[in-house]
């Protein structure tokens, strides 16, 4: 078989993972305000969903990393999607007893699963041909990230959306006639199908990896696929250390990834809720108007990408976080349709800010750019963190989810801090 056509199926099998990982991320802002609805939380309850997914990054990051150094590609992947399909099937019995408790750890489970899978692939993908187009296959395969992020709200959206949305008043007749159980129940429910059927996918991928030969990754003994014979992603549990933090440079920025991933998750996880504040927007709309943010997302990585051609990435950063420091102001502070479209325009803003702090914060490290690149990546715990305190301003102030948005805003002002330490910093050459 000739060398590209040797790769062409494992590397369209891992692109698919891409797919998964972004769709879990993204489904969230759906889940959120239906499971609020279903088994009836308030706004800090509700932000637990956020809560348990990224928790499940955080924990399980660096087991999944020496998970694919001791066991290869191949295995780390498989136990990956076992987790994710198991977690998926989970939500059937979860829902069945509308317990919120049990679909927070369905979801710890899946996103324990996207751990390794994300872990995984990025590395592997670059090994799926030649070197010298290594950068090219992944930045292919992360576009399937992209369609995960807007296709997740219209999924969401058109199938565990009812459409059906009761007053507190309405709601207090139903309990008080006997049929509110009933409706909860029905609520609970649509989410039962979707993710049966992400779970049946999953496990057919699971076939299909387990019957496919993957190149560098079918051996057990993880010396090829997880040897660090190039220097890149070594997660040994045993050289993990915090010294780097003391270059100021890397503690800055794995603080900036921190709010910047808190914001990034608070701007979307509470979409569906503020546009019903704000505009009374039906749920299956706004869930439509999501789906169209997020294109704005995609989009903004592109653009962002040429941008840098011509602009420092630090200054880019810091303009990018200013504008969404007045966007989300605006958000804070106007009604109707403008408060929605202003909301809207901040995922175009946000789509730059991960790589770059990344970036800036590893660039020039030299040997330590490993350890530095462990911790920027467990930062994402913020996104566990704020949507939390989110959703406490919002329950503290009687559910006034508008006003709760200060939280991102503050969120964004720490990148903007960042952007600022890093002016001086010349043009990077991985930007």
């Amino acid at each position: 078989m000739p060398a590209k056509n040797k790769y062409l199926v494992p590397f369209i099998l891992v692109t698919s993972l891409f797919f998964l990982w972004a769709f879990l991320h993204n489904i969230n802002p759906i889940l959120i305000p239906h499971l609020k609805k279903a088994c009836q939380l308030n706004d800090t309850q509700s932000a637990l969903i956020d809560f348990a997914v990224y928790m499940g990054y955080f924990t399980i990051a660096l087991p999944a990393g020496w998970f694919m150094k001791k066991y290869g590609y191949k295995n780390g992947i498989l136990f990956g999607l076992l987790l994710y399909g198991v977690g998926a099937l989970l939500f059937l019995p979860a829902a069945g007893i509308r317990s919120f408790p049990f679909f927070l750890f369905a979801l710890f489970v899946i996103a324990s699963g996207a751990t390794f899978l994300e872990t995984i692939a990025n590395p592997y993908i670059t090994k799926l041909g030649e070197p010298s187009t290594a950068a090219q296959r992944l930045n292919f395969a992360q576009s399937f990230n992209g369609v995960g992020a807007f296709v997740a709200p219209i999924i969401g959206g058109k199938f565990i959306f009812s459409g059906i949305e009761h007053s507190k008043e309405e709601l207090a007749n139903m309990q008080a006639n006997g049929t509110l159980g009933a409706y909860l129940q029905t609520e609970a429910n649509t989410v039962r199908m979707p993710y049966l059927v992400i779970g049946i996918l999953v496990f057919v991928l699971i076939g299909l990896f387990f019957m496919a030969h993957l190149p560098e990754g079918e051996n057990g003994n993880g010396n090829k696929a997880g040897g660090s014979s190039d220097g890149h992603h070594d997660h040994s549990v045993s050289g993990f250390s915090l010294a780097v933090l003391k270059n100021k440079q890397v503690s800055m920025a794995v603080l900036a990834q921190c709010f910047y991933v808190g914001a990034q998750v608070c701007v979307g996880s509470f979409f569906v809720r503020y546009s019903a504040y704000v505009v009374s927007l039906p749920e299956k709309d706004a869930a439509q108007y999501l789906s169209i943010a997020m294109i704005g997302f995609m989009i903004g990585r592109f653009t962002g990408t040429f941008f840098m051609r011509y602009v420092k990435p630090a200054t880019l950063l810091l303009i990018y976080a200013t504008i969404s420091m007045a966007l989300l102001a605006l958000a804070l502070t106007v009604k109707g349709n403008a408060a929605v479209y202003c909301l809207m325009a901040v995922p175009f803003f946000m789509s730059i800010m991960f790589p770059t702090i990344f970036a800036l914060g590893i660039d020039g490290l030299g040997g330590e750019s490993q350890m530095a690149s462990s911790l920027l990546v467990m930062s994402i715990v913020g996104g566990a963190i704020f949507p939390l305190i989110m959703g406490q301003v919002s329950d503290l102030t009687g559910g006034n989810i508008q006003l709760a948005y200060i939280v991102p805003l503050i969120c964004f002002g720490v990148v903007a801090w960042f952007a600022l330490s890093q002016q001086k910093k010349p043009v990077l050459a991985t930007a």
